[in-house]
């Protein structure tokens, strides 16, 4: 008996060198590969400082009209994400894209995500950058939120919503929004270990969008230090309190056109019901278009010329 306990002991030894070498490994080539990829993460935008921290916003393009482009929960590139989309607006509209706290170049910060504090960070960044409104609202995803409580509180500055299959309110209720895995992810982002899975950085911008090879360096360059940050965890603790705010400040009466994707993607909600939440929570708003998309969740990734056609007519 006390062999096999001895035996065992030096397996359970031996394991747990293994891991504790395995992850010494992954952290000492972590912080080497990042050294060498310094130079690709020289902000592509302007840094503006917002509450004693660094936010980056992206701008290009002339235009009577300004589009603000709002990435989704966990979108670790907003910049490059959009850009397949972007590119195709702006030799006729205004074009911002704000990278939230913890998001692309912006700073991580260890600070509440409450929808307030969030959108008073995106309208300072966008004023300190001197893009004025009153804007054309781009949000993809959780950033539905933002945009509508944007709308509701400051009806003078949001002169339409676009809709990049963006979430509503009511699609988290039925979210099941799992805090352990992000925060997996965080430790595994830290450690280097995400780096042993290449896969994981290539993103739907990244195999369908019309990126350069540069831009696709940079992308998974920001993929790596830029993956489940504590800003985004403090973010998805948040974002149902912030739904139910949004929830009761009612729908706000402004034009709005939302493209709805098939709800795969990461949604976690079947195409029938990814679907019908946005209809039945708009079914009292005569000013939304709906164009249902049979792509994934990241449909400027996919379907840009399509999306890009109809803001135009839309916008104009």
């Amino acid at each position: 008996m006390k062999k096999v306990l001895s035996i065992a002991l030096k397996v359970i030894l031996i394991i747990i060198a293994v891991i504790v070498l395995f992850v010494i490994i992954s952290l000492v080539r972590h912080k080497i590969c990042s050294s060498k990829e310094k130079d690709l993460l020289t902000p592509l935008g302007e840094l503006v400082e917002v509450n004693g921290h660094n936010m980056s916003v992206y701008t290009e393009g002339e235009g009577d009209k300004t589009l603000v482009f709002m990435s989704g929960g966990g979108t670790c590139s907003p910049i490059l994400d959009f850009k397949s989309l972007y590119s195709l607006l702006s030799d006729e509209y205004k074009i911002a894209v704000v990278e939230k706290f913890g998001y692309g170049f912006s700073d991580v910060v260890d600070e509440k995500r409450d929808i307030d504090t969030i959108l008073s960070e995106t309208r300072t960044a966008l004023d300190k950058a001197g893009v004025k409104g009153p804007y054309v609202l781009c949000p993809h995803s959780m950033s539905g939120l933002e945009a509508l409580y944007w709308a509701q509180k400051y009806p003078d500055e949001v002169e339409a919503i676009v809709g990049l299959d963006m979430a509503v309110p009511d699609h988290y209720d039925e979210m099941d929004i799992s805090i352990p895995t992000m925060t997996l992810g965080q430790y595994g982002a830290k450690l280097g270990i995400t780096r042993w899975i290449p896969s994981l950085s290539e993103s739907d911008a990244v195999k369908f969008g019309t990126l350069s090879d540069k831009e696709k360096e940079i992308y998974r360059a920001v993929f790596y230090q830029r993956t489940a940050t504590v800003t985004m965890i403090n973010e998805a603790k948040s974002v149902k309190d912030n739904a139910e705010i949004v929830k009761e400040n009612g729908i706000p009466q402004v034009p709005m056109l939302l493209f709805i994707s098939d709800g795969s993607g990461g949604t976690g909600f079947t195409e029938e019901r990814w679907r019908s939440i946005p209809k039945e929570y708009f079914s009292e708003n005569d000013n939304v278009n709906f164009i249902e998309l049979d792509c994934p969740h990241y449909v400027h990734d996919h379907k840009y010329r399509e999306i890009s056609e109809e803001i135009k007519s839309f916008v104009n």
